[in-house]
């Protein structure tokens, strides 16, 4: 693999990546809710995550996702399903963080999350997603020189891949914890509720995704 390919595929991934998806609201959920260093957990599930993706997709189970009905069907209703239960709870949300209140405190927040269930919810997320699978199974083997070993091209790609996907995560994480020391406590319940309505969409829509479809 050389540089000029790597290159390539970090503007294409950079595209895919920025473009608003699952990972990227939570992390500006988690961001208004918990704060930037808070939401670094939630960050690291979701780049966990995409090395298992990556590693997936070397090992042909993107593959295995494109051929079985079943599988496909058993991962993407796992991941619409959880992706409704997240999106339900943020439009249940009462504002998260409270700085008259905490003090200033991103530590304090009116609905406890530990840092497992920060991290976890992040990597679920990005993990039950069959698209991911579809989406890389297709573009990754493009950049790998099939006349070289692999296992290093899919090592390099793996990495640019979650530091783009980290960096992006970390800007919507800053949005979020920006707006809530700009806005009203009232304010940002409903921003807490706009991003249960996009999770929901996107459940909605992972729901009716179709294999070859989108």
């Amino acid at each position: 693999m050389t540089l000029t390919t790597l290159l390539v595929f970090s503007l294409v991934a950079l595209v895919a990546i920025a473009t608003p998806g699952p990972t990227v609201l939570l992390a500006l959920a988690n961001g208004a809710r918990y704060g930037v260093r808070r939401a670094l957990l939630g960050m690291l599930g979701a780049v966990t995550s995409d090395f298992v993706l990556v590693g997936a997709v070397a090992l042909g189970l993107g593959a295995l996702l494109a051929a079985s009905e079943f599988w496909f069907s058993v991962v993407k209703w796992l991941g619409a399903a959880y992706l409704a239960w997240l999106g339900w709870r943020l439009l249940r949300s009462q504002g998260g963080l409270d700085l008259a209140s905490a003090g200033g405190d991103p530590g304090a927040v009116e609905e406890l999350a530990t840092p497992h269930s920060i991290f976890l919810r992040s990597f679920l997320v990005a993990v039950t997603n069959p698209k991911g699978y579809l989406f890389c199974s297709a573009l990754l083997p493009q950049f790998i020189n099939a006349n070289a070993p692999q296992g290093p091209q899919y090592a390099a790609i793996a990495v640019v891949f979650a530091s783009l996907d980290c960096v992006v995560m970390l800007a919507y994480a800053l949005i979020g914890a920006r707006a809530i020391r700009l806005l009203h406590r009232r304010a940002v319940r409903w921003l807490d509720r706009c991003c249960g309505g996009a999770l929901l969409a996107l459940a909605a829509s992972l729901a009716l995704y179709r294999r070859g479809v989108g």
